[in-house]
């Protein structure tokens, strides 16, 4: 399938928003949370990378958030794009779901494997408004809290939202929550064991904070991850 770029824009350092329209009038049907595959040809190769949509259903828009890797081959292309380029995509793919029926949960992301929360969230906090979902998210700077007033937001809309950043290195004067994800999403389960973790970014704090919960005494079915190298 065929995409083209309605806009992109900066949402972090070397972090961009994009947003793409695609070329069929039948609405993208995808699940929020999950991911497409964008493919180029680059010089003689063709090249393939997986990004999960960071929007909810919309018609036939979706969008994805995606790091610039300097000496990277694909993300240049990606942040070269104007408006009106097109790429060519295939999916959605993966289960990175919301389980049903929905429970209490608590989202676990660092960088941009915020992207299929925010999708998540945009989607489906409107229709579970009798559950409670809390975001852990960290990041090493503040600056690098992507999305972040659009979850300040909906935290304020949505008494049932919970809110929590944290930063690794924190400038002076920062009120949030400090250090890696683990240790607060572990105290955010607390001692209820009736609740599902959702959990997305880097390979080594996915595979940590799983043994973790399973240390802990949460059923592994009520771990849900995606995790990135």
């Amino acid at each position: 399938m065929k995409a083209r770029l309605v806009l992109s824009r900066e949402v972090g350092p070397n972090t961009r928003h994009f947003e793409f329209e695609t070329a069929e009038e039948e609405p993208l049907a995808f699940e929020p949370g999950q991911f497409i595959s964008v493919t180029q040809r680059i010089g003689d190769d063709e090249i393939t990378r997986a990004y999960s949509i960071a929007s909810p259903p919309r018609g036939n828009r979706f969008a994805l958030c995606a790091n610039l890797v300097p000496d990277g081959r694909f993300s240049p292309f990606l942040f070269h794009l104007q408006a009106g380029d097109e790429i060519g995509f295939k999916g959605p793919y993966g289960a990175f779901i919301l389980r049903r029926p929905v429970s209490d949960s608590i989202m676990v992301a660092t960088g941009t494997g915020i992207a299929p929360f925010r999708s998540m969230l945009h989607a489906k906090m409107r229709e579970n408004q009798d559950r409670h979902f809390t975001l852990i998210f960290g990041v090493r700077h503040e600056e690098g809290l992507l999305y972040h007033d659009e979850f300040v937001s909906l935290k304020r809309d949505y008494p049932g939202f919970h809110y929590r950043p944290t930063l690794t290195r924190p400038p002076e004067g920062w009120k949030g929550l400090t250090g890696r994800v683990q240790p607060h999403a572990l105290a955010a389960l607390g001692e209820r064991r009736d609740v599902d973790v959702y959990i997305c970014g880097l390979r080594e704090m996915v595979d940590e904070l799983r043994l973790q919960l399973k240390a802990a005494g949460l059923d592994r079915k009520r771990i849900i991850y995606e995790k990135y190298d």
